[in-house]
């Protein structure tokens, strides 16, 4: 053979037996089969074996196997990201003439989905009281084809009271999926409160470190499998296997920075509870945040992002000028990794009160609580009541 032909059909491989604690990223779009009858294009990749690098590399399908494992669920699906997770799972369940049904509180582009996209779409997305309960029975029609739930909420960080939400929509036969974003897929059990599909943006714990983009998708049982998996595999939502190794390598930690985060997150919290210019602190593990009695029968634990609304002497100049005075504090959003944020929310209501101007989100990264309070201190003692 020519050397050109010989640099593309290489006859030494690699020297089999190599173990390591590291998984491979395996790159590739093309798969190779041992012959043309052994050939096949099924996105069931698990059960059938590989055949396209759409439905996943090892190194994906590794990523995917082991978020199922932590959150027991039958099958997880790896996305691009936690909104195409959200995505995914409407365009699996709804069509056109669906009623869904989503909690105020939800993730914004959640909603904005629902308002730009899914009524073009003729399916109608309904937002509901996030501590409406078992209350949801008088919401659900005959056409609802999924209940969404958040808990807690992206930024008012309601807790729900899922399992009552779970029993009133299966009475009625409707699924009810999870933003579990929050917990990881660890501090709530999803599975065991009764949700039929859990997703999550590994974007935030997961990933870790602020540098990467993914989602996923997990499901219950085989129904639901072929029903995501059938609209996924239509949709191309393809992954970097690169990403998919970050996520892994994520989840070594992914322990020990919950349990700090957790640790740092109450200690802030606790000490803005005290400060005279904030009216409430919304974090799931202080009473003073709605739903806190379902975080405490339902959660394991707590995590780094929560809210503080300032009282309504503030204006939302004071707010603004808050956030900019913090150093260590960053302004930007997401959460989940190892750098402390801040945001402001200007067009903000809770319920019949209105949060405008007066809501921040924190997020607590991993740099000492101390120096954090210290931050947070400087900055609110130059605020000027109006």
């Amino acid at each position: 053979m020519h050397w050109r032909t010989r640099l593309l059909n290489p006859e030494q491989k690699p020297i089999g037996g190599y173990q390591s604690l590291v998984t491979p990223t395996y790159r590739g779009s093309t798969v190779i089969f041992d012959n043309v009858g052994a050939a096949h294009n099924n996105w069931r990749q698990i059960e059938a074996g590989y055949n396209y690098g759409l439905y996943g590399t090892p190194t994906v399908l590794e990523l995917g196997a082991r978020i199922a494992e932590l959150e027991g669920a039958y099958r997880t699906f790896v996305v691009p990201g936690g909104q195409a997770a959200i995505a995914l799972i409407y365009l699996a369940l709804c069509k056109t003439g669906s009623h869904a049904l989503v909690p105020a509180s939800a993730y914004g582009p959640n909603r904005e989905l629902a308002q730009k996209l899914l009524q073009r779409l003729g399916i109608e997305v309904e937002p509901y009281d996030p501590l409406v309960g078992d209350g949801i029975g008088a919401l659900i029609r005959h056409n609802t084809a999924l209940v969404w739930t958040e808990s807690p909420g992206s930024i008012t960080m309601e807790v729900q009271d899922v399992p009552s939400i779970v029993g009133v929509a299966h009475a009625r036969g409707v699924p009810v999926a999870l933003d579990n974003t929050y917990s990881a897929g660890v501090l709530f059990d999803a599975f065991a409160h009764g949700v039929d599909i859990s997703m999550q943006a590994l974007t935030k714990y997961v990933g870790g470190h602020s540098d990467l983009l993914l989602g996923t998708v997990s499901v219950k049982d085989d129904a639901l499998y072929e029903s995501v998996g059938t609209a996924w595999d239509l949709l191309g939502m393809a992954v970097s296997p690169d990403d998919a190794s970050l996520a892994l390598r994520g989840l070594q930690t992914l322990g020990v920075r919950l349990e700090r985060l957790e640790r740092s997150t109450l200690q802030v919290a606790n000490w803005l509870a005290e400060q005279s210019a904030i009216q409430n602190v919304l974090h799931p593990a202080l009473p003073s945040s709605p739903g806190h009695v379902f975080w405490k029968r339902d959660f394991t634990g707590s995590a780094s992002v929560f809210s503080i609304v300032f009282k309504k002497t503030f204006g939302p100049k004071d707010v603004d000028d808050f956030v900019d005075r913090l150093a260590l504090f960053k302004a930007g959003y997401s959460w989940g990794g190892v750098t402390s944020l801040a945001m402001t929310y200007p067009y903000l209501a809770n319920g019949g009160e209105d949060f405008s101007g007066r809501i921040v989100r924190l997020n607590i990264g991993l740099e000492e609580p101390d120096d954090l309070i210290a931050d947070l201190h400087q900055s609110l003692r130059i605020m000027v009541p109006l």
